[in-house]
């Protein structure tokens, strides 16, 4: 029998994922969490199988979800189900650990094969996903086409948090990085998107994030 956690604090989202599950696995034990806190708690008292996992969730941190739900079972399952940008994101969590990304914009047939995916072969890669990857063997193209895929997981945490308006000394401390650090991955964000302040920033990085 299957252990299945579902990490989504929209009722209406997390029954219909629920229903498609239990289609899916008949049989199959079911836990659910509506915020972080709670998904890591129920991680602790029922080892799971697979989690689906919205990352925009009340106590979210970002890309070091995976690792902090690792921490408590090294090889679980991980298919991050969000609303967030596939284009921009999708590949970041991915590198960050997990074992696929399905957007909320995907059909019901694309998401049970993701789930389905995750839960029998380890991995599930969208086709938007794989033509970004492919993307990648042309590195000049690629960079030119979009640049904020080419930032690294801890640039693109750091980017977003500034364009949340964290000061430096608040990313630090949450990121446990001293703020001459930040200050780097600040300058080298400007260098990477080639603008010189942080309004200029929030424009393009919306820019490319509206792109298709």
């Amino acid at each position: 029998m299957k252990n299945i956690l579902i990490v989504e604090d929209y009722q209406i989202i997390r029954l219909a994922t629920k229903i498609l599950v239990q289609d899916l696995y008949k049989g199959a034990a079911i836990h659910e969490a509506t915020s972080f806190c709670a998904a890591l708690s129920e991680l602790q008292a029922h080892p799971q199988d697979l989690i689906i996992l919205d990352v925009q969730i009340p106590g979210g941190e970002g890309f070091e979800m995976i690792r902090l739900m690792r921490a408590i079972q090294k090889n679980v399952a991980v298919l991050v189900f969000s609303a967030i940008e596939e284009r921009i994101y999708g590949i970041h969590y991915l590198r960050s650990g997990a074992n696929g990304f399905v957007s909320k914009n995907s059909t019901t047939e694309e998401l049970r094969t993701a789930i389905t995916s995750v839960a029998e072969t380890g991995r599930y890669v969208s086709p938007r996903i794989k033509v970004e990857l492919l993307n990648q063997i042309d590195k000049h193209n690629y960079r030119a086409d979009n640049p904020l895929l080419d930032l690294s997981v801890r640039e693109i945490t750091i980017m977003d948090m500034l364009i949340e308006g964290f000061w430096i000394k608040e990313i630090a401390s949450k990121l446990d990085l001293t703020e001459s650090s930040v200050s780097t991955y600040k300058a080298r964000l400007f260098e990477k998107l080639q603008v010189t302040t942080l309004i200029e920033m929030f424009q393009k990085v919306r820019h490319y994030k509206d792109m298709d």
